[in-house]
């Protein structure tokens, strides 16, 4: 749909984003020896998925993962989940949403409930999806996107005025204010759920679960001072 370059936003508590920072190196460097093929042996990314991320049927426990993919508690899958990947593309689709949005949610919450706020919509995510979606899977959820899916949320209510350098299609770029170019972004993932539900290798209702979280966390973990919808 499209891809964010930058946004027109200046912090006003932080001087850096260092824990949104710290989540895209950690991302990258997970990625990098477990999923990405380069470190580990053959075999090992599709293990590590099912031990660390959140299978459904296991979560419900409708299913039993083989014994020697039972490394940690079951509900902590729904932390270890969002730093796994399936591709680069993924990972990096994640992270450049990250890197535009986060500081400024960060700079809005502070660095502690921002980190809060990062888990809590990710751990959202992961319980939406598997509860309310295909619960009898046993294909297992990986990605930040419900984690990012919060981010977004979070951003467009705090400030949907903000204009957005973006590229649209891979090759126009457009300045945007936040609430068209995110507003189009959360109506387009609602809209491919009605398509295509469940039938789709994109987890849409993970994305719906991590936007709904963001929505009720930003209301609780923002500062005081900060004012929802651009006033003040």
């Amino acid at each position: 749909m499209f891809i964010p370059l930058h946004d027109d936003n200046t912090k006003q508590h932080i001087k850096a984003p260092f824990v949104t920072w710290l989540l895209i190196v950690a991302n990258a460097l997970i990625h990098l020896v477990v999923m990405s093929g380069y470190v580990l042996p053959e075999g090992a990314q599709m293990a590590a998925a099912f031990a660390f991320g959140v299978v459904p049927a296991v979560l419900t426990d409708q299913a039993n993962l083989p014994a020697e993919l039972q490394l940690i508690p079951e509900p902590l899958t729904t932390v270890t989940y969002m730093f796994l990947h399936g591709s680069w593309m993924h990972l990096i689709g994640n992270m450049v949403f990250l890197w535009v949005f986060g500081d400024n949610v960060e700079d809005a919450m502070g660095h502690l409930k921002y980190l809060v706020f990062y888990l809590f919509c990710g751990i959202g995510a992961a319980l939406f999806f598997a509860l309310l979606g295909p619960s009898a899977s046993e294909q297992p959820l990986v990605g930040a996107s419900g984690a990012v899916a919060g981010i977004i949320a979070a951003y467009l209510m705090l400030f949907p005025r903000v204009r957005v350098w973006v590229l649209v299609m891979m090759r126009i770029p457009l300045r945007l204010t936040a609430a068209w170019c995110l507003g189009g972004w959360i109506a387009w993932q609602f809209g491919h759920y009605l398509l295509v539900g469940n039938a789709d290798e994109v987890a849409w209702l993970a994305h719906i679960g991590g936007l709904l979280a963001g929505a009720v966390g930003v209301l609780v973990l923002k500062r005081r001072e900060t004012p929802l919808f651009g006033r003040g």
